[in-house]
Formats: structure tokens, C-alpha cells, sequence
């Protein structure tokens, strides 16, 4: 049990090391030279984003949220804008509990799917006992405005900061009501693009305002991994 406790802390705290390192998505720190600051960025043959397309129908077991915990504090890292949550969420997958540990956001989004992105993607990034990671992601399209996004926008910081929701929302209420998805192989999208990640990607988007996505651009910038190669993996659809 020790060993697993040490190895899920391990993966998460390299997460945070090099997140406070040098690299980002602009001139000599862009993802191109990601490769100088964790090698598999550049070398992995499963790495994330992906364009989801030529998707093989697949009897996926519906995914189970367990999620008791609210959106408490929204940081702004420099890289993205990430929102801690409290209590205990647990996404089960393949008969594993998986921890969430935080949900960030990208614009536009990461993944496509057929060729095809969305103004704002976000990835709630969940871990068992064991460290391995499960990322389930949700796009949000042109439309109404998000309430849930309103509570986090009032009080996300412009600069490197961390302040508290002073309207703390349900976790479950950033989630759609239909949860079908695909899923495929890949990593993290960030440095160290370390792969074996389980990626989960809603098919039903949530909607988002314009003046919303702008001011998530004016936060964060464009914080988009360009689409990494499939290579040869299968993406799975319900």
C-alpha cells in the first residue's frame, strides 16, 4: 500500500515540477521544443492531443461518476487555469477507482474530432492507488453562458495566483447529462507528456459564451497543444 501511495505522489508532484519549468506554447518555449525539457514529448508514439476520426464502435461500459465534492479555489498557473475541488470525487473505470485531482482548461480545445475544435476544452485529470492516470475531457460550444464557468471566471486571477470561489459549485454540475465517449490511449498534453494515460472524451459538449471564451483567452492565452499523431492506435466510440 506504501509503495502505490508513493507512486501516485511521485507522478503528481513530477506534474507540478515541470509545470513551474521553463516551456509554454509561445517562440523558443512553444511545444516544438518541448522535446529539450522532457524527451517523450518529442520521442512518445501515444501522445495527446489527437483528431478523433475512423472511430471503431466498441461495447465501452458506461463510465460512473461518484463525485460528493465541489469546485472550491481557481488558480492561475501561467500555463492554464485549474480549479481545485473538495471532498471525495471517484471516477470508476475498468473496475478502478480513479481520485480527481484537479480540472483545468485549454482554448481552443486540444482534441478534435473530425477535424473539428471547440472554442474552450476541459480536462478533469483523475489518478488511482496505483498512480496511473485517467483524463476525461469535455468540450464546451458557442452558446448560452456557462454558469458554473461565470463562478469561476468572477474570481480567476490575471496573473500567477490562487484565489477561492466565493460561489463554490457541485463538481458534477460542469458535467453533461449524457456520458456516452470515446477512448484511446495517450499522455498528458503538458510536459512531461508522460503516456499510459487513459483518455476519456465526452461526446456531448456543454455550452460556453462568446464573452466567456474571450475572457478565458484574455487568462490564459491560447494554452493548445497542436494534434499529435494517432499512429497505431484505435480510438473507441459507444
Amino acid at each position: 500500500m506504501k509503495k502505490t501511495l508513493v507512486a501516485a505522489a511521485m507522478i503528481l508532484a513530477s506534474m507540478s515540477q515541470v509545470q513551474a519549468s521553463d516551456w509554454g506554447y509561445h517562440g523558443e518555449h512553444a511545444p516544438e521544443h518541448w522535446g529539450k525539457v522532457s524527451a517523450i514529448c518529442a520521442q512518445g508514439q501515444n501522445q495527446s492531443p489527437v483528431d478523433i476520426s475512423a472511430v471503431i464502435k466498441a461495447e465501452l461500459k458506461n463510465l460512473k461518476f461518484d463525485y460528493s465534492g465541489q469546485a472550491v479555489s481557481i488558480t492561475n498557473n501561467g500555463h492554464t487555469l485549474q480549479a481545485s475541488v473538495s471532498e471525495q470525487n471517484t471516477l470508476w473505470v475498468d473496475n478502478k477507482a480513479f481520485e480527481l485531482k484537479q480540472f483545468h482548461f485549454h482554448t481552443p480545445s486540444e482534441n478534435h474530432i473530425d477535424g473539428q475544435s471547440y472554442p474552450l476544452e476541459a480536462h478533469y485529470v483523475h489518478a488511482d492507488k496505483d498512480g496511473h492516470l485517467a483524463v476525461v475531457s469535455l468540450f464546451f460550444k458557442l452558446g448560452e453562458q456557462n454558469a458554473e464557468l461565470a463562478k469561476l471566471l468572477a474570481v480567476a486571477p490575471k496573473e500567477e495566483a490562487k484565489a477561492d470561489l466565493s460561489k463554490p459549485f457541485d463538481v458534477t454540475s460542469l458535467l453533461p447529462k449524457e456520458k456516452q465517449y470515446y477512448r484511446f490511449n495517450g499522455s498528458l498534453t503538458t510536459p512531461p507528456c508522460s503516456e499510459g494515460v487513459r483518455w476519456l472524451v465526452l461526446k456531448q459538449p456543454l455550452t460556453i459564451s462568446a464573452d466567456q471564451v474571450e475572457k478565458f483567452e484574455q487568462l490564459m492565452g491560447h494554452n493548445n497543444r497542436p494534434i499529435q499523431a494517432i499512429n497505431a492506435r484505435v480510438v473507441m466510440g459507444q
